[in-house]
């Protein structure tokens, strides 16, 4: 298998308050651990300047003995295996990897952006939407488990809230005066602000609230402002695409996908020859494409799904874990999003306590939004899915379609 030595790499990450610059630098800690669990060398670039998405360059190759040092810190026996001579790769290959973090930090501080009012009133009503254009009835069907994560923030919410309403009511519940509502209001209102929110940010609530109303703006296409930021997207992506290279890889995380759906189906619908001649995969991580297109006005989301799977020339990857709530766990998005006719996307499932030690497994596995976010982390063992190896590694991204393949050439 030839080893590849350019690659361009469009990652589209998940529904998270940071930016290009904290998804590098969160790549750069991956990558570190990557590079100490299978024993290569790694070495991340600075951002390009004035770069829009933000990119950097990513060089791997074989094991360094100056690395050393940094990856005993890092993972201890994996790099004594390494100095040792044990699961180094090939000497001589040397890969390097152009990332373009294709954020969306600008829609999520957007969603963000109101009071505290504002924002639980624009989820709820984003919950509605979500409920009656049977998206809702979707998720159930097809896993239940998304459609419990779904339910959860507004559960809590709505517990809340009524907790609140009988704490101002109370008096008139023990039979007093009207006017002892003077002290119960503010009771109430003090257990809302002091006791349920803070509470509730353990579960990224309001975050979550944001997440289903981005949810709702991709599935029904009818907002200015993020019609445009898609179209600003697709014209910066068709830019990367121009650079020369091996292979190209179009990664996203969880909401990044139902992103990088539209943004690479707005480049089909132009230009359906644009990835002509090039060898392309499609790795969607965890993803929630799903979780848009379950909408019955996601008609145009779903037309675009059916474009990427009937492209010849991508190669689609879906990234799925049993113990992960939040993806769609042996669901065949091509086939639910109506393109019983195309070709499926090739599911690969992983299990995320065979990447972590037992003990930082124990730590995380009770933080679904944490196990959510491994994908795009760091190993602590050698598994059969690493996220660095994908994007800046010697092999082909589509070895990872196949068990039996080789992560690292031998």
């Amino acid at each position: 298998m030839k080893l590849i030595e350019k690659r361009v790499v469009l990652h589209f990450p998940g529904f998270e308050p940071l930016d290009g610059v904290a998804h590098r630098a969160r790549y750069e800690r991956s990558a570190r651990q990557s590079a100490a669990v299978w024993g290569y060398s790694v070495e991340t670039g600075a951002p390009e300047a004035g770069s829009d998405p933000l990119s950097f360059e990513v060089t791997t190759g074989e094991w360094a003995a100056e690395v050393a040092p940094v990856a005993a810190e890092v993972a201890p026996v994996a790099a004594d295996k390494a100095a040792a001579g044990e699961g180094t790769g090939s000497p001589g290959w040397q890969t390097k990897s152009r990332i373009h973090m294709v954020d969306h930090d600008s829609l999520v501080s957007r969603l963000r952006d109101g009071n505290t009012l504002s924002q639980i009133m624009v989820g709820f009503r984003s919950c509605a939407e979500i409920m009656l254009e049977g998206g809702m009835r979707g998720y159930f069907r097809h896993a239940w488990r998304f459609g419990l994560f779904f339910l959860f923030p507004f559960l809590l919410t709505a517990l809340a809230i009524a907790l609140t309403a009988q704490i101002a009511i109370m008096p008139f519940a023990l039979g007093f005066s009207p006017w002892h509502m003077l002290w119960s209001g503010p009771l109430a209102l003090c257990f809302f602000t002091f006791a349920f929110l803070p509470f509730s940010e353990r579960f990224h609530t309001l975050h979550l609230f944001a997440d289903w109303a981005m949810a709702v703006a991709l599935g029904r296409m009818d907002r200015t402002d993020f019609n445009n930021w898609l179209e600003d997207r697709a014209a910066v992506v068709r830019k990367a695409l121009e650079e020369e290279a091996d292979e190209y890889v179009i990664s996203s995380h969880s909401m990044g996908s139902s992103v990088a759906a539209h943004v690479i189906g707005i480049l089909l619908e132009r230009e359906p020859e644009i990835f002509k001649d090039k060898r392309v995969v499609f790795a969607t991580l965890g993803s929630a494409i799903l979780q848009c297109a379950l909408m019955s006005s996601a008609t145009l989301l779903r037309a675009r799904v059916g474009l990427i799977a009937r492209c010849p020339e991508i190669s689609w990857l879906d990234v799925q874990c049993l113990t992960d709530s939040i993806n769609f766990y042996k669901v065949p998005v091509v086939a639910v999003s109506g393109h019983t006719d195309a070709p499926e996307a090739k599911m690969i499932l992983i299990r995320v306590k065979q990447m972590l030690t037992r003990e930082h497994y124990r730590k995380i596995r009770k933080d679904q939004l944490r196990v959510h976010r491994q994908y795009v982390l760091g190993p602590d063992l050698k598994a059969s899915f690493d996220f660095t190896l994908m994007t800046a590694g010697p092999m082909p991204a589509s070895v990872f379609a196949s068990p039996d393949e080789k992560r690292m050439p031998g």
